[in-house]
C-alpha cells in the first residue's frame, strides 16, 4: 500500500530545487530537462493534495452554517467532488516509478487475420489519439506500416505531457476486438487482436549502455510523410539490437541522421521498458501474482456484437458503451488497473 508522504515530497522537492539551482545546471540539457520534470511531477501532487484540504475546509464551513435541506444537499454535491479529487490524488501518487512522469512511445501492431487485424489496428490508433486530446497530450507519428487494402500492419508514435508514460503503461498488451466484420460478405462474426507496446522516452540514462558493436543499422527509402524528399533518398532508418533482438525503425524525420537519433531514442526506452518489466515480473512472481497480470496477455476485449461491451480482464472494470471508449474514455481504465495492481 502506498501512502501520500507530504514531508518526504517536500523534501525531494527541496533537493531538486537546490540541483536547478546550481550554476551548472544546464550543462547537461537532458538531466536538467528531467529533473524539470520531477519538480513539476511533485508539485502536481502537493497542489493536488492542497486543494482537497481547502475544499475539505470549505466543506467543513457548510456545515457550521445550518442543516436544512438545501444546505445538505450542496454539502452531498461537494463531497461528491471530493471523492473525485482523492481517487485523483490517490493515482497520483502511484505514479512513483522511475520512469513515470516521462513521455510515451507507443508501437500498435496487428495480429494475424490481415485486413481485419488491421483495421481493429487502425480504430485503436484513432482511440489512443482521441485520449491523448482528452488529456491534452501532444503526439507525433514516428513511423507507420498501412495495410495493404485497409487499416495499418504497424504505428509507432510518441505521446508527450506529463505523467504520459505513468498512464498510458496500463494499456500495454493485446487488445481483442469481436464484430460482425465489415469486410465479410456474409456477414459473420469475426475475432481480432492487436497489441500495444508502451515505453518510456528516455534520451540519456546512465543504467541503459549501448555499444556500436551491438547495433545493426539498416537504411531504405522511406514511405511515410515528409512531402516530396521522402521517397528519393534512404533516410529512413532501421536499428537491431543483436543482444536483445529489438528492431526499432524511423522514417518520419527528413534526413537520415535526424531518423537514427530518434530510432536511438527509441531504442533506449525499450531497454528501459525491458529492464522495467524485468523487474517487475521479478517482483510479481514474488507476491505470487504474475498470471493475474502478466505483461503482454489479452489484457482487453471489445465487443461489438452480439451486444456491447469492453471489459478489462485484469480487473474486471467494463463498459457498455463501446462509442464513448473508443473516443478515447479510457482514463477510467487505466486508473482502476493503476488502484488494484499498484
Amino acid at each position: 500500500m502506498i501512502h501520500f508522504n507530504l514531508p518526504k515530497l517536500t523534501q525531494q522537492l527541496e533537493e531538486l530545487k537546490q540541483q536547478q539551482n546550481s550554476a551548472d545546471f544546464w550543462n547537461d540539457i537532458a538531466n536538467a530537462q528531467n529533473v524539470s520534470k520531477q519538480v513539476k511531477n511533485i508539485e502536481d501532487k502537493i497542489d493536488g493534495y492542497n486543494r482537497l484540504c481547502k475544499h475539505l475546509n470549505d466543506i467543513e464551513e457548510l456545515l457550521e452554517m445550518g442543516d436544512d435541506e438545501e444546505m445538505l444537499a450542496e454539502t452531498e454535491a461537494e463531497l461528491n467532488k471530493i471523492k473525485e479529487e482523492i481517487v485523483q490524488l490517490h493515482v497520483a501518487t502511484l505514479l512513483s516509478g522511475k520512469y513515470d512522469s516521462f513521455n510515451a512511445i507507443l508501437t500498435l501492431h496487428a495480429g494475424a487475420g490481415g485486413t481485419e487485424a488491421q483495421d481493429w489496428t487502425e480504430m485503436l490508433y484513432r482511440m489512443y489519439c482521441r485520449y491523448c486530446d482528452r488529456q491534452g497530450y501532444k503526439r507525433e507519428e514516428i513511423d507507420k506500416l498501412d495495410g495493404e487494402e485497409a487499416g495499418i500492419k504497424s504505428v509507432t508514435f510518441k505521446v508527450t505531457g506529463n505523467n504520459a508514460y505513468g498512464y498510458l503503461k496500463a494499456e500495454k498488451g493485446v487488445h481483442r476486438l469481436v464484430r460482425i466484420s465489415p469486410f465479410d460478405a456474409n456477414k459473420r462474426r469475426h475475432t481480432s487482436f492487436a497489441s500495444l507496446e508502451v515505453m518510456p522516452e528516455i534520451e540519456t540514462d546512465p543504467d541503459i549502455t549501448i555499444e556500436d558493436k551491438d547495433l545493426k543499422v539498416d537504411t531504405y527509402r522511406s514511405s511515410g510523410a515528409g512531402g516530396q524528399h521522402v521517397n528519393k533518398t534512404e533516410s529512413a532508418i532501421r536499428i537491431t539490437h543483436i543482444p536483445t533482438g529489438i528492431v526499432v525503425a524511423c522514417q518520419t524525420q527528413r534526413s537520415q541522421i535526424q531518423n537514427r537519433e530518434q530510432a536511438m531514442i527509441m531504442l533506449k526506452s525499450k531497454l528501459a521498458e525491458l529492464k522495467e518489466r524485468q523487474q517487475m515480473e521479478e517482483a510479481l512472481s514474488i507476491k505470487g501474482e504474475i498470471k493475474k497480470i502478466e505483461w503482454g496477455s489479452q489484457i482487453r476485449s471489445y465487443v461489438f456484437c452480439p451486444y456491447t461491451l469492453v471489459k478489462d480482464h485484469r480487473t474486471g472494470f467494463e463498459n457498455s458503451n463501446i462509442t464513448d471508449v473508443m473516443d478515447g474514455n479510457i482514463q477510467p481504465f487505466i486508473e482502476d488497473f493503476l488502484q488494484k495492481v499498484y
